[in-house]
């Protein structure tokens, strides 16, 4: 069997049995086709594998380095546990990347007041347009959602009263973790949309609904960024992932608790998880409530 043959059998397993994201599958998918075309028929030599670790580091940052073999790395595991190779190559090879320590950049507060300011201003000219962009930077700052799990909003896991809003968040590796935001200018901003967008929500089993009554993409949400920084006059490179680093930054220097971060961001390692669900719920949302700089502006729609 040959490679690309085994490489479409490991991304339907991937896909059906894994059940990976599909952000992960694209990245699995990019990766084994880069292996693939670089490795050609010696895929399965250990001297191959050496070349092409020498040329991801020519031509790649650590970070995508790093990533990129895990995949081949996971690729080649799989075929060794269902014995279609009898040895792993990689088993011969010693890795070691030296992996830089990148400070995560972060939005300052008066930047995020401004952007809000642009998108709460457009209101009265462009009434639904404006409210979906106030929206999106909203649970942006507010929540720290990766932007992949803002756009997988559904009805279903977007659970608003008049008093707060509960988000059932679907995280890396199907991790499951809630978030409340109770702010009451938030909760009356949400109802507001919900009102607005409720038919195209109901038929497109999404919270976040474009202009074109369609779901919101990633794409769609940079978008909405970099025109409310065109607005402000703002040359900069703000991305949907900064106001993630912006949340967890802005609670830390508030005084919160790392664990509750953690919990609130559902990015930790396994060997920590097991804390993070043991922090109270009840206690998480009066922290957020109580810390997030959010709490201290004031908009009008």
């Amino acid at each position: 069997m040959d490679l690309s043959t085994l490489i479409a059998n490991y991304m339907e397993h991937c896909k059906n049995v894994k059940k990976l994201s599909p952000d992960t599958l694209k990245a699995y998918r990019i990766d084994l086709r880069q292996f693939q075309e670089f490795a050609g028929e010696g895929w399965m030599e250990k001297e191959t594998l050496s070349r092409f670790i020498m040329y991801l580091n020519q031509h790649f940052a650590p970070r995508s380095v790093k990533r990129k073999l895990a995949s081949v790395r996971a690729f080649f595991s799989d075929l060794e546990i269902n014995e279609i190779v009898e040895a792993n190559p990689f088993n011969k090879l010693h890795i070691k990347i030296q992996q830089p320590r990148q400070l995560p950049r972060i939005i300052s507060e008066n930047v995020v007041r401004e952007l809000l300011q642009s998108a709460y201003d457009g209101y009265k000219l462009e009434r639904r347009e404006s409210l979906l962009d106030i929206v999106v930077l909203e649970l942006l700052f507010s929540t720290g959602l990766r932007v992949s799990e803002l756009c997988s909003l559904t009805p279903d896991t977007f659970m608003l009263s008049n008093s707060e809003l509960r988000l059932l968040v679907r995280g890396k590796g199907q991790k499951e973790r809630v978030i409340e935001l109770t702010t009451p200018e938030l909760i009356v901003l949400l109802n507001t949309y919900y009102s607005e967008y409720a038919a195209e929500m109901a038929s497109q089993n999404a919270i976040l609904i474009n202009q074109c009554g369609r779901p919101l993409t990633p794409q769609s949400v940079r978008r909405i960024i970099h025109k409310h920084l065109y607005r402000i006059g703002l040359a900069s490179n703000i991305t949907p992932h900064m106001f993630r680093h912006t949340f967890a930054t802005a609670l830390l220097e508030a005084g919160m608790d790392i664990r509750y971060i953690q919990s609130l961001l559902g990015h930790s390692s396994i060997s920590t998880t097991q804390i993070y669900t043991h922090v109270a719920s009840t206690r998480q949302t009066q922290l957020l409530a109580e810390k997030h700089p959010r709490s201290k502006m004031t908009f009008k729609l």
